[in-house]
C-alpha cells in the first residue's frame, strides 16, 4: 500500500489539519501506561521507557498515582512517528475512575484498548467498550501481555467478544516456540515477525508450519470484510487473491465506520507489536477532519476549542486542557465558552505528563492546555470573541455511590477546606461536595473508596489541609402511633405586662409521607384568630426535635380549645404555650423512630448474582425481584429496598465480589419503623452526640 494515499488522506479522503489524537483505554492494570511508555521509547520521546513499579514514567507521575500504582488522572503526551504527529491520552481503567475518560471521548479520533486474555477482566472491558460504543469511537483492540498469554488467541477472542458489540476482527495471530509466543503473523501484509526486546519486531520468513494457520485466519479476516464490501466478496466466492490495497482500504473504512474492531497482539513491557500498532494508527485510524463530522462540527468558522480536563497547579493556577478542533487559539486571545464565561488566555502550554511548557499557540487539531480560564469548566467550549461557543458535546456526572462525611481536623482550617474542595470537584466531575446544615456535616461523594482516599490525599498534599472523615449521618425521623391531647399553658408575670398564652391540642399519626399537618378547630374565640399561626409555629418548633430526638413527621395536630388575656397575650405567648402542649402530648402518642429506605438498583456481572443476593440480604435489604440488565448480555440487576443506615461500604462489598465492576443506583423510597434495640442503640447514640 502506498504511505502517500494515508499521509494525504484517509478512506474517506478527508483527514483535517494536525496531530491524530488517539486515546488509551482499558480495565485496570491491563497495561496502559506501559503501552505509552513504549510508544514513547519507539519513538524517541523518552530515552528509555520508564516503568509504573518503579515510579519513573511519564504517566501516572503525580504523588497519588505512584503512592497507589494506578491511573488516578489522565496523562498526555505527544510523539512523531514516520513524519506523522500524534497525541496520546492515557486513560484511568479502574471503575472509580473512568469518568476522566467522558469527556475526552467526544473529541479524540480514535482509542486503543488495552487488555489481557483474562476472562476475569472481561467485565471490566465491557465497560471501557460501552463506553466508546456510546461515544461512536473508532477503536483498535490491542491484546497485551501475550508473551505469558496461557491460552490459543481464538480461544481468548470468544471470551472478548462477549465484551463487545461490534465485531472484533483478529489482524494478527501468534508465532508459537515451546509454548510462547515470540513474533507475529500480519494478516493483512502476510509476513512474519519475530520480537526484539523495546525494538522493531524483524521480518522473517513465512515457515510452512505456519502456512496453514496463516491462511485459515486470513480467510476469516477477509470474510468479514467482505461483509461491507461486494467486490471483497466477489473474490471470495471466486476464489480470486484481492488486491493488497483493497484489503487495506477495506480495513480503514470498516475501523472508521465502526463496523469491526480490529485486534493486535502484543506485550507493552518488552515493547513487542508497537510499532505494528502504530503503523496500523498511522495508516487507519481517522483523523481530525472525521472527528469533526462525528460530531458536528463545522470546518470552517472561528477557532473552536473542547475543554476535556481540568486542574489547579500549584504555580501556574488554573490550568484547561482542550483540544482545538478548528483554527488556533494563542496567548491573550480573549475567549467566550458554551457556559456564556469570558476570559483571556493568560497562556498556552504543551503537556507531556506532569511537565508543561510554554508555547505560542495551540493550532489547529492539537491538544494543550490553556492557563488561567477562570469560571471555564470541564465540558465546555471555546470560541473566539464575545459569542458564545456551542455547545460541542455534553457529559452528565456519574451518579456518586460512596460517600464521607469530612471535617478539619483544626478549626481554623475551615474555610481552608471548602475552598480546597471546590478547587477539586472543580477539577473531578465525580466528585460531589454537599453542605448539610440538619447534621452540620460536609459530605464528600464520588465513586468508590479509592476515589475518596485520593481525593483526600490531594488535599492534604497539595493544600495541606487534613481531615478526619466518618461514614454520613442518616437522617432518621420519628413518629407517634397513638393519639393523645394535652394543654399547653405559658403564664409568666414580672411586673408590667405580662405573658399569657394557654392551648389544648390534640396529636394523632398521619399515613406515612403525609408530613406535618396543622387543624384549627377553635370555634367561639377562645384563641384570637391572629394568634393561631403562633400556635401553629410553636407546634412545628416542636416537631423539629421530638421526644426521640428526631424531627417529627407524619402526625396531624389539632387547636381544640384555649384560652388568652386581653392584656397579657402575645403571639410569643402562644408559641411557648403550643411548644408545652406539644412535649406533654407526644411522649403519650407512642413515639416511634423511623429510618429512610431507599429503592435500590444493583447491576452486576450473571456469574456474581448469588455473591450480591447474599451481601443485600446481609444488609436487611428486602429483594423485590431479579432481572437480566436491559442491553446487556450476561449482565443482571437486582431490585430492592435497603436501608439508608446500610448502604455505607455496601459499593467497597460488591466492588470486591464481582472483580471491580458491581455498581448500583438508589433513591429514597419511603420512612419504615424501626424498634427494638437497633431503634434503643440509635437514640442513645444520637442523645450522646448531641450532649457533646
Amino acid at each position: 500500500m502506498a504511505a502517500t494515499s494515508r499521509n494525504e488522506g484517509n478512506a474517506n479522503g478527508v483527514r483535517g489539519g494536525g496531530p491524530r489524537c488517539i486515546a488509551i483505554v482499558g480495565p485496570f492494570q491491563s497495561g496502559k501506561t506501559t503501552l505509552l511508555e513504549s510508544i514513547l521509547e519507539r519513538c524517541g520521546g523518552v530515552s528509555r521507557a520508564g516503568s509504573v513499579k518503579t515510579g519513573n514514567s511519564v504517566g501516572d507521575a503525580s504523588a497519588e498515582a505512584r503512592s497507589h500504582q494506578m491511573s488516578t488522572e489522565l496523562n498526555v503526551a505527544s510523539v512523531e512517528f514516520l513524519g506523522e504527529r500524534f497525541q496520546f491520552v492515557d486513560c484511568p481503567g479502574s471503575v472509580e475512575f473512568l469518568h476522566e475518560m467522558r469527556h475526552v471521548l467526544p473529541v479524540i479520533d480514535a482509542a486503543v484498548v488495552v487488555c489481557e486474555a483474562d476472562d476475569r477482566k472481561a467485565p471490566a472491558l465491557e465497560l471501557v467498550l460501552r463506553e466508546l460504543e456510546e461515544a461512536d469511537i473508532p477503536r483498535f483492540l490491542f491484546l497485551n501481555k501475550i508473551d505469558t498469554a496461557s491460552r490459543r488467541v481464538r480461544e481468548t477472542l470468544g471470551i472478548l467478544q462477549r465484551a463487545s458489540r461490534t465485531p472484533l476482527l483478529l489482524r494478527q495471530i501468534p508465532i508459537w516456540q515451546k509454548g510462547i509466543a515470540v513474533g507475529f503473523i500480519d494478516l493483512a501484509l502476510e509476513r512474519a515477525f519475530i520480537y526484539r526486546e523495546h525494538a522493531p519486531s524483524e521480518i522473517v520468513p513465512l515457515v510452512s508450519e505456519e502456512t496453514g494457520r496463516e491462511k485459515e485466519a486470513r480467510f476469516s479476516m477477509l470474510e468479514k470484510l467482505a461483509d461491507y464490501d461486494d467486490a471483497l466478496m466477489e473474490d471470495l466466492l471466486g476464489d480470486m487473491e484481492p488486491p493488497r490495497d483493497r484489503i487495506f482500504d477495506d480495513l480503514a473504512r470498516e475501523l472508521q465506520h465502526r463496523h469491526v474492531v480490529p485486534v493486535l497482539i502484543g506485550s507493552a513491557e518488552r515493547g513487542n507489536g508497537v510499532t505494528r500498532l502504530l503503523k496500523a494508527l498511522r495508516h487507519e485510524a481517522p483523523g481530525l477532519g472525521e472527528t469533526r463530522g462525528r460530531i458536528g462540527v463545522v470546518a470552517e468558522g472561528a477557532p473552536l476549542a473542547q475543554v476535556m480536563k481540568t486542574w489547579h497547579s500549584g504555580q501556574g493556577g488554573k490550568v484547561s486542557l482542550a483540544r482545538m478542533l478548528r483554527g488556533r487559539l494563542a496567548e491573550g486571545d480573549v475567549v467566550t465558552s458554551s457556559g456564556g464565561v469570558e476570559a483571556r488566555i493568560a497562556g498556552v502550554l504543551a503537556v507531556k505528563g506532569m511537565e508543561q511548557t510554554r508555547k505560542p499557540a495551540a493550532e489547529e487539531g492539537e491538544i494543550a492546555a490553556f492557563a488561567r480560564l477562570e469560571g471555564v469548566v470541564t465540558g465546555d467550549a471555546l470560541t473566539l470573541g464575545k459569542l458564545r461557543a456551542s455547545v460541542v458535546s455534553s457529559v452528565a456526572p456519574p451518579e456518586a455511590v460512596h460517600a464521607l462525611a469530612v471535617s478539619v481536623k483544626d478549626r481554623k482550617d475551615d474555610v481552608r477546606l471548602a475552598a480546597a474542595l471546590a478547587r477539586l470537584a472543580e477539577e473531578d466531575t465525580a466528585l460531589t461536595l454537599t453542605h448539610l446544615p440538619e447534621f452540620g456535616e460536609m459530605r464528600l461523594s464520588g465513586q468508590g473508596e479509592m476515589h475518596l482516599r485520593v481525593t483526600l490525599e490531594r488535599l492534604a498534599g497539595r493544600y495541606g489541609v487534613s481531615v478526619e472523615s466518618s461514614p454520613p449521618q442518616i437522617g432518621h425521623r420519628e413518629t407517634i402511633r397513638g393519639k393523645a391531647g394535652a394543654r399547653g399553658r405559658h403564664r409568666k408575670q414580672s411586673g408590667g405586662h405580662g405573658q399569657y398564652g394557654d392551648v389544648v391540642l390534640e396529636v394523632s399519626a398521619l399515613p406515612r409521607g403525609e408530613g406535618i399537618r396543622f387543624v384549627d378547630r377553635i370555634t367561639g374565640g377562645v384563641v384570637p384568630r391572629q394568634y393561631i399561626a403562633s400556635v401553629e409555629a410553636g407546634m412545628r418548633d416542636f416537631c423539629q426535635n421530638g421526644p426521640l430526638g428526631f424531627p417529627l413527621v407524619d402526625i396531624e395536630v389539632t387547636l381544640t380549645d384555649g384560652s388568652y388575656h386581653t392584656v397579657d397575650s402575645s403571639d410569643m405567648a402562644f408559641r411557648q404555650a403550643a411548644r408545652i402542649a406539644m412535649g406533654e402530648a407526644v411522649p403519650q402518642a407512642k413515639p416511634v423512630l423511623l429510618e429512610p429506605i431507599l429503592a435500590v438498583e444493583v447491576v452486576i456481572p450473571s456469574e456474581a448474582m448469588s455473591r450480591a443476593s447474599a451481601i443485600v440480604s446481609s444488609r436487611r435489604g428486602q429483594i423485590l425481584g431479579y432481572d437480566s440488565r436491559p442491553g446487556w448480555r450476561g449482565w443482571d440487576q437486582i431490585n430492592a429496598l435497603i436501608p439508608e443506615a446500610e448502604m455505607p461500604g455496601l459499593i467497597v462489598e460488591l466492588r470486591s465480589a464481582t472483580a471491580g465492576v458491581g455498581s448500583f443506583s438508589a433513591r429514597f423510597n419511603h420512612l419504615a419503623e424501626l424498634a427494638g434495640k437497633p431503634a434503643e442503640a440509635i437514640v442513645a447514640s444520637h442523645a450522646l452526640a448531641q450532649a457533646r
